[in-house]
């Protein structure tokens, strides 16, 4: 008897098949296995006045309802100057999206909304822009030219971003290798969305137009970890200029991944490099699983040029169940059943972590046809919400074999073509491998189906813009303002015997000219310096991170109070927090708060004797760094500020 099929133990045995492991599990040899292959395009905002191409005010963000004018648009693709056109524009197109902009006379111009030509390009994010490329020992172009890149989601209201390459083929210096880079370009922000249901996309534009730099990666990362290792560097050393913005959404990197018979797949805008590790390797074994489902299908479908879905419209009644948001009286919501021949074992086969390829399509059908989750059911769900007798119903009428596979999808009669076509086009790609997308991400290291991925078709030159040459005194000018590079910083915090669990701190928030400003003129060694604020100050960012008035400079200000009173060292973690919360407060508040009382050290000194006697009295073990410990304790509150505890201990003779 034939053993009958079970979606689940499908799920299971796919997820084996495809050799899947978890991110934690993973070695090299897995990564080798899958040729596993990964670059960067890493986004950062400039710390500019003004916008890139207008003189609006850069940085200045409006609340959500704070808009004094809405505009709506329609996107259309146009033809590149070869006379192709943009597959991702197509795509756009389809989906018949309205793109309404909320415009605030505070942050927007008529530039941004393409009433006006562009203003004479940044010249203050140009000259940032040059040194940073230099810093990443790019070569400098002679001429900067403005090119358009097409953009029809709806994000830059003109339907393309000015760019300008400045920088091509450099290098930075990783721990273990050295990664190549293509170029580094300067180009205008996009705006901000707020939502996307449905036929309707509305966008904030106050973040539109403001400089931003895209440093771009060769393929040269070989496992998850080297990717973050390397959008780590890049964001370090762009910060460490001091000329770029900080906070969400300031940074944004594009994930490129790809596998061993696999294509380039872009994960868009991952907001923090810590997710990388785990996006990037579900992406090359969900690469890996489209693989295997080509081979699946191959075997069965001999012909993929004249393979064809079948589908046919029923009605609630028809095939006797409830679906989700789809009401019998609601007669503009159409329900389609569609038969996918050969497909059987294909929908519930595994491709990431809780997805299956059925995935793939109905992530589709709510990108492309507009038609909201959920949105399909399948004759594969791990969880069917439907009776085997109604699978039998969709089968007989759809004439269906026992190697097919079932969907019963549903949405607005405007949108049962392009679905119909969208279900359609994503099987067929199933024939071919793994196709050329962009992807969202999600923190738990899954992503979802964003739009085609662009090709070189949608970019053409900027009639608006001129030329500008560039000058070598320009940039050995730039160059002479230039910090050290990242790789040095690393062996100098090395050098201070600074702790290792501190770096990335530090380099995050670009303090170690902090620390040397402190060491220079007030005395400090580095090392206590960088453990302050690698140790105390990360602790009260992770604690209080909606407080915006305190500043990173606030603590060169503080040690130089502490020394001018002539404090102890070791007070300093104490007021710091105190003033991290009530930024404030002034020094000697602070220290009333703490219940600071000066006392000569030569008074602390003489408490020692009566304490060790005291102790060795009482003691009820033979311990002694027991009884250092209680008698630190008994003279913690009376020492901090006023001596140092490490010489505190050392007088303690037991």
């Amino acid at each position: 008897m034939k053993q009958q099929f079970n979606p689940k133990r499908n799920y299971e045995e796919t997820r084996k098949a495809v050799g899947y492991v978890g991110r934690k599990d993973a070695t090299q040899a897995d990564y080798d296995r899958i040729g596993f292959m990964s670059g960067l395009e890493v986004h950062q905002q400039l710390n500019t006045k003004q916008k890139l191409f207008c003189r609006c005010p850069a940085g200045i963000f409006q609340k959500p309802d704070e808009y004094n004018a809405e505009l709506i648009r329609h996107m259309r693709p146009t033809l590149s100057e070869l006379g192709e056109y943009d597959g991702t524009a197509l795509m756009e197109f389809k989906t018949r999206k309205e793109i309404i902009y909320r415009i605030s006379n505070k942050t927007a111009c008529t530039y941004d909304v393409d009433d006006t030509p562009p203003f004479p390009l940044n010249r203050e994010a140009l000259n940032i822009a040059i040194g940073i490329s230099v810093l990443s020992k790019l070569k400098i172009v002679g001429e900067v030219h403005i090119t358009r890149k097409q953009y029809l989601d709806g994000s830059i209201p003109t339907g393309f971003q000015r760019t300008a390459i400045i920088g091509v083929e450099g290098e930075i210096q990783l721990k273990n290798k050295k990664v190549r880079l293509i170029q580094l370009s300067l180009e205008e922000d996009s705006c901000r969305e707020v939502s996307d249901i449905g036929h309707v996309r509305i966008y904030r534009t106050d973040r539109l137009g403001m400089p931003l730099i895209e440093t771009v990666t060769y393929p040269d990362f070989t496992n998850p970890d080297e990717v973050k290792e390397g959008a780590d560097y890049i964001r370090f050393l762009n910060r460490s200029t001091g000329k770029v913005r900080q906070g969400i959404g300031s940074t944004r990197a594009d994930v490129n991944v790809s596998c061993k018979g696999g294509t380039r797949v872009e994960i868009k805008g991952v907001a923090h490099t810590s997710w990388m590790p785990e996006l990037t390797h579900n992406e090359a074994f969900r690469q890996w699983a489209l693989l295997q489902i080509k081979d699946l299908l191959l075997r069965l479908i001999k012909d993929p040029a004249t393979w064809k879905p079948v589908a046919r419209e029923v009605s609630l009644k028809e095939i006797r169940i409830e679906l989700p948001s789809v009401h019998k009286e609601n007669k503009s919501v159409k329900v389609y059943i569609v038969n996918l021949p050969g497909f059987r074992g294909i929908l519930s086969h595994f491709t990431q972590p809780g997805k299956m390829f059925a995935d793939e399509i109905s992530e589709r059908l709510k990108v492309i046809a507009c038609i909201e989750l959920p949105n399909m059911i399948h004759s594969e769900m791990l969880e069917d919400m439907a009776r085997d007798k109604v699978w039998v119903k969709v089968k007989s009428l759809l004439g269906s074999r026992e190697e097919d596979a079932q969907i019963i999808f549903w949405g607005p009669e405007a949108d049962i073509k392009t679905a119909l076509e969208t279900i359609e086009e994503r099987c067929k790609m199933a024939l071919t491998g793994v196709p050329n997308e962009t992807r969202k991400s999600f923190e738990d290291g899954t992503t979802i189906f964003e739009r085609v991925l662009p090709g070189a078709d949608r970019m053409y030159p900027d009639t608006d813009s001129a030329p500008i040459p560039l000058e070598d005194e320009v940039i050995e000018t730039l160059r002479k303002d230039l910090p050290p590079d990242i790789c040095e910083r690393y062996s100098q915090l090395a050098a201070w015997g600074v702790p290792k669990d501190t770096f990335t701190f530090l380099l995050k928030y670009n303090l170690i000219p902090l620390i040397e400003k402190i060491n220079k003129e007030l005395d400090i060694a580095p090392k206590f310096c960088a453990t302050l604020l690698g140790h105390t100050l990360k602790h009260l960012h992770g604690k209080f991170e909606a407080l915006l008035l305190f500043r990173n400079d606030m603590v060169f200000e503080l040690l130089k109070f502490i020394r001018k009173r002539g404090l102890d060292l070791g007070i300093a973690g104490k007021m710091l927090r105190v003033l991290y919360e009530h930024p404030k407060m002034d020094f000697e508040s602070i220290l009333v708060t703490l219940n600071y009382k000066e006392v000569p050290r030569e008074e602390i000194l003489g408490k020692l004797p009566f304490l060790i006697k005291k102790y060795k009295e009482t003691r009820l073990s033979d311990d002694n760094s027991a009884g250092h410990r209680w008698i630190m304790g008994n003279l913690h509150k009376i020492a901090l500020g006023n001596i140092s505890l490490k010489e505190l201990n050392d007088h303690i003779s037991l």
